[in-house]
């Protein structure tokens, strides 16, 4: 069955070519029946590449722990000198939940969007670059070496370049677009420098001869590799301070959102430090600004949460404090690494569940994403309102679902090597409850704020039944932790170690987390559940509330410290390349064509010119010689 490992990727990379690259140029009734049934082709190739990866994970399930490592040599992708590099795929216990969580997940999302996407003339094109961003991240991750790697990279950058200004007709759809593009190739300079150190340091970047020779390397050389892969770790997963895009990543359509925010885009940066652990491990300082920036990042984004009222970007805050936990997680070294998987998987079903769920709420309120104009949805949508109701207990921990295991060891991990950074995660479940309990009255609970033309409806079976299992993950999720599953699993990528004994027993550390959980949740009731909800923001708030709703000034501070100076400095360069360069080139230039033109006038053709011209010569030279002899 190992044999079929590319299948994985070439399906849905096929189905991106059929869809791009082969039906705009059909004629006739076969372009037609590309168009009409195209999105059918995508799901298609999306759910078999879930199939595919459910067989090779039960095939790697079967083995025994020092047997689940699989590679494919493909081909050799390029060579020179003493360096190869080789199309090489590595299956994994790691990759082996990747590939679930992406293609089971990206499929549901598939079939969601056949009754999101209905009415949009584009459907097939859409589908190709769900299709298309589906391959890239499965790339991505079944790669055996860090250049393959960045070539998923880049195609997850391009897929969601595409995706996120789908409708390219919005202004501010086009410029989402260009934002996530510019602010991730950033990102990106990062990796493509790490990779560059590791040839000229190592002179390999399979993952497994870094691994090998990484403890020969010097400290420094350990820390720049670190920092240059948090770096890209940063762009790809909005994390400070490469994380204004992600809000703004909400113009595409629903599907998108979830297909970035749950599956795939978001979570390589996790991805790529947790696999990377043999760097990070030798490298304490880049360790430490991985934990560093997560913890802010956490409380940045449940910041944001607090204060949106569009429901997509309020998940989109949630998003980017979620993926904070995990790069929390994966900083804490081999004592977290379980965990900050764990915890990606379980974000991705219920964060899947909440984007897909304000899809359905999208749909029903004539595409309005303001929370203020919702309230009272839960009679009129009963299955979106139950569905997302499981995503949102267990994005808060309710006890008993998905997140309430996952964040939950997190946070007792966080305290046990670090209690600072402990109280800081137990205080970012404190806001992540508040927010989301403001989400859920100002939707499903309140007075209704509808328009008079408004008529809230249920979603068709095509996108109720995505939600429904999605939910059941939610709730059903936390099961990969029985017996400490998921730890021993991944103890062939991951490594173990003996981590610090928690301050306090585990149950009291669970018991202080739901408390300071139920504090979030009274405190939103008592602040948004009893009191009316105006259908319009008010504008006499708080200083940290309008901070909030300007996203903390992420963009301002964007501007001040790189774009206005990068502007200044560009057009600096442009006035000096005009004045100065351009100047001396054509100054020069032109004092030739002046010396040439009073030359020419000496050179007219004329003989009695000449013979003048003689004439003053020979008196020249004759009072010189004069002078000369009378001196």
């Amino acid at each position: 069955m190992f044999d079929l490992l590319w299948l994985v990727i070439a399906l849905p990379l096929l189905g991106a070519f059929l869809l791009l690259a082969v039906a705009p140029f059909l004629q006739g009734s076969l372009k037609a029946a590309a168009d009409k049934h195209g999105h059918l082709v995508g799901t298609a190739m999306s759910a078999l590449s879930f199939v595919l990866s459910l067989v090779l994970f039960f095939a790697l399930l079967g083995r025994g722990a020092e047997e689940r490592q699989v590679g494919q040599q493909l081909w050799t992708w390029f060579e020179t000198g003493s360096i190869s590099v080789g199309m090489d795929l590595l299956y994994d216990p790691l990759a082996a939940l990747f590939l679930l969580l992406i293609t089971g997940v990206g499929s549901l999302i598939h079939v969601y969007a056949i009754g999101y996407m209905e009415h949009d003339a584009r459907r097939r094109r859409f589908f190709g670059y769900l299709n298309l961003f589906v391959a890239a991240m499965l790339t991505l991750i079944l790669s055996a070496n860090f250049v393959g790697l960045f070539l998923g990279w880049e195609g997850v950058g391009l897929a969601s370049y595409l995706l996120i200004g789908f409708w390219q007709h919005k202004p501010s759809a086009a410029a989402a677009a260009k934002k996530a593009f510019v602010v991730n190739r950033v990102g990106d300079i990062g990796l493509s420098l790490a990779i560059a150190l590791m040839f000229a340091t190592f002179g390999t970047t399979d993952f497994a001869g870094v691994s090998e020779v990484a403890g020969e390397a010097s400290q420094d050389t350990l820390t720049a590799l670190g920092l240059l892969l948090l770096l890209g770790a940063c762009g790809k997963s909005a994390q400070v301070p490469l994380q204004s895009w992600l809000l703004d990543a909400m113009e595409g359509p629903t599907p998108v959102s979830a297909l970035i925010h749950a599956a795939t885009m978001v979570t390589a940066g996790v991805y790529l430090v947790v696999r990377s652990n043999f760097i990070f491990e030798l490298a304490p300082i880049a360790q430490t600004a991985v934990v560093v920036v997560a913890t802010v990042t956490l409380l940045w984004g449940a910041i944001l949460g607090c204060a949106k009222d569009d429901i997509k970007k309020a998940l989109a805050g949630s998003t980017m404090s979620q993926i904070g936990y995990m790069m929390l997680a994966a900083g804490l070294g081999p004592a977290g690494y379980p965990y900050a998987i764990f915890h990606l998987l379980t974000h991705g079903f219920f964060k899947a569940n909440m984007f897909l769920g304000a899809g359905s709420v999208m749909h029903g309120m004539d595409d309005d994403v303001d929370m203020r104009h919702y309230g009272a949805l839960r009679k009129a949508m009963p299955v979106t309102f139950l569905t997302f109701a499981m995503g949102y207990l267990a994005i808060i921990g309710f006890p008993g679902f998905s997140g309430f295991w996952s964040k939950d060891r997190i946070i007792e991990t966080a305290l046990a090597e670090n209690l600072l950074v402990g109280l800081l995660a137990l205080l970012g479940a404190g806001i992540t409850a508040f927010y989301m309990t403001r989400l859920m009255l100002m939707t499903f609970f309140t007075e209704k704020r509808w328009e008079k033309d408004v008529h809230p409806h249920e979603s068709p079976k095509v996108m109720a039944v995505p939600l429904i299992v999605l939910a059941a993950l939610s709730v059903l999720g936390g099961v990969l932790l029985l017996g400490d599953w998921i730890k021993t699993w991944l103890e062939p990528v991951t490594g173990t170690v003996e981590h610090h004994e928690p301050p306090l027993p585990a149950i009291v550390i669970t018991l202080i987390i739901t408390a300071v959980v139920a504090i979030g949740v009274a405190a939103a009731w008592f602040l948004v559940g009893k009191r009316d909800v105006p259908r319009e923001a008010p504008q006499d708030v708080s200083f940290a509330t309008r901070a909030a709703r300007a996203d903390l000034y992420g963009d301002a501070i964007n501007d001040a410290v790189v774009v206005r100076p990068g502007a200044s400095l560009v057009g600096g360069l442009a006035t000096f390349d005009r004045v100065g360069v351009d100047g001396a080139v054509e100054g020069g230039s032109a004092a030739v064509g002046g010396l040439s033109t009073a030359m020419r006038r000496l050179q007219n053709g004329f003989v009695r010119s000449y013979a003048l011209s003689v004439l003053a010569g020979a008196l020249l030279l004759v009072l010189a010689l004069l002078a000369v002899n009378l001196a």
